[in-house]
């Protein structure tokens, strides 16, 4: 059988496929075309960068990279308390083993629980079922995700509050982690009527509120600087019922004295020894809140 001889179609493939193009390309490129190809490359680049510099991002960036003064620099957790945060991480290896005797209340309180910062009232379901389960009512804040503070969530916060009060017919305990401690001592000094008593979980609401480790995440998130919140507050006066501060010395997130605050803007500040993450879940944390409710009122 005679073997396949090569094909001419090499032969005459361009001829062919230059009748099928259907713009033909000249035989050379005009000199002058890479200069106005780099002109208008630079041109697109500058209305690029001035569309850039006009955006929503840059300015949330520029809010991010703002110059912080070094005394408050100095004053935020160290790094190394930063890191040592990471213990949340073997919260789920040691919840079920640990077994709480959560002794009854004589003293059951309504309590509403506010998040901190970028998490949800999730985080502090294991907390709110060990005051639920010494007789407490716990409820949550009702707005989700905890993604800063705006007149709009404000208000329906405000209104949450103003409807437990009604259906309870009681006064409520206002319990704050981080963030949601500063909501809890604004609220109580619009509505003390209807608050038996503030308490925050490493809540900076005194001092600077950039000696912490958060505030350039925070000023992205919210699109706004820490000093010019949209809600006007003096986050250092004291609610005009009773505050309490809970603070730790390990807290790796916010520095400890904008915590616990000084004298008069607080009616009392107890230290415990857990990370910023731990006030959601540390035994301590929980037998601390346990008592303060059980004084409440008296």
């Amino acid at each position: 059988m005679p073997r396949n001889r090569p094909s001419a179609l090499p032969e005459r493939l361009p001829e062919r496929l230059s009748q099928r193009l259907p713009v033909r390309l000249p035989a050379s490129l005009p000199r002058h075309l890479p200069g106005q190809v780099i002109a208008a490359a630079a041109a697109a680049g500058a209305r690029a960068q001035e569309a850039y510099a006009r955006s929503e991002l840059a300015r949330r960036l520029a809010l991010a990279r703002e110059a912080c003064p070094q005394e408050v620099e100095s004053g935020k957790p160290r790094l190394l308390r930063l890191v040592g945060e990471a213990e949340v991480l073997l919260e789920p290896i040691r919840r079920p083993r640990r077994q709480l005797e959560i002794p009854k209340s004589s003293n059951p309180q309504v309590v509403m629980i506010l998040p901190g910062f970028a998490t949800r009232p999730g985080r502090m379901r294991y907390l709110a079922r060990q005051l639920e389960a010494a007789g407490h009512i716990t409820k949550r804040w009702g707005q989700g995700r905890n993604w800063g503070p705006d007149p709009d969530r404000f208000a329906q916060l405000e209104a949450r509050l103003a409807a437990l009060h009604a259906r309870h017919g009681r006064k409520v305990v206002l319990l704050g982690w981080s963030l949601g401690g500063l909501y809890a001592r604004e609220l109580a000094k619009r509505h003390s009527y209807a608050v038996a008593k503030v308490i925050t979980m490493g809540s900076p609401f005194s001092g600077s509120p950039r000696a912490n480790n958060v505030w350039r995440a925070y000023q992205f998130i919210t699109g706004h600087s820490v000093d010019a919140p949209p809600i006007p507050a003096d986050l250092a006066q004291k609610p005009p019922v009773e505050t309490v501060a809970l603070w730790s010395p390990n807290d790796g997130v916010i520095a400890p004295r904008c915590a616990a605050g000084r004298p008069g803007e607080r009616d009392r500040a107890l230290a415990l020894r857990c990370t910023h993450m731990g006030f959601t879940y540390d035994p301590q944390v929980v037998f601390a809140l346990l008592e303060e409710l059980e004084r409440t009122g008296s």
